[in-house]
């Protein structure tokens, strides 16, 4: 179910980017073609964009490639390897609720101001900070809690996943 979830969620990424490249590519053909523009879609462009980064954290913590150096990690006993991924994972925990809680702070005046060209209300662009925030909280709690339980397994203790561009060290040493 997780999964499926995921999958609408890349769906929807896709779907902005689609709506991005069409709208800016269709302002700059408009632009020199035509002298003219939508002005609309500048700025629906940059909504867009705002909720792809922010939705996309989200896609990147469920498949951990967020950016990670395992240099350090690597080399500690699995006892030191999971007390620095409850460590992390307490600290994505805390700048998530810092994340959710700015989003509540702000929300009065977000909720009031409204965009210049579309008339939308701004909380459905800075309204992400909850999803964002929420998903993430519960991915870190959700880990948090496999650690406490001990259902966490030694490949996972280490959150990174290889370049798909550079091939893993051992593969590497296998052609030489």
């Amino acid at each position: 179910m997780i999964d499926r979830l995921f999958k609408a969620i890349e769906f929807v990424l896709a779907m902005l980017l689609l709506g991005m490249v069409v709208m800016v590519f269709g302002n700059v053909v408009l632009r020199y073609a035509f002298n003219s523009g939508i002005t609309v879609s500048e700025e629906l462009s940059r909504f867009f964009f705002v909720w792809l980064t922010f939705i996309g954290a989200i896609v990147a913590m469920h498949d951990g490639t967020h950016l990670g150096m395992d240099a350090f990690v690597s080399k500690l006993t699995r006892r030191g390897k999971m007390i620095c991924l409850t460590l992390c994972q307490a600290m994505i925990l805390l700048c998530s609720v810092m994340l959710v809680w700015g989003t509540w702070r702000q929300h009065e005046v977000n909720a009031t101001t409204m965009a210049p060209v579309t008339g939308l209300s701004m909380i459905w662009v800075f309204g992400v900070g909850y999803l964002t925030g929420g998903a993430i909280a519960v991915h870190a709690l959700h880990k948090l809690w496999r650690i406490v339980t001990g259902r966490i397994a030694d490949d996972e203790l280490i959150e990174i996943t290889e370049s798909e561009e550079m091939p893993p060290a051992h593969a590497e040493g296998a052609r030489a």
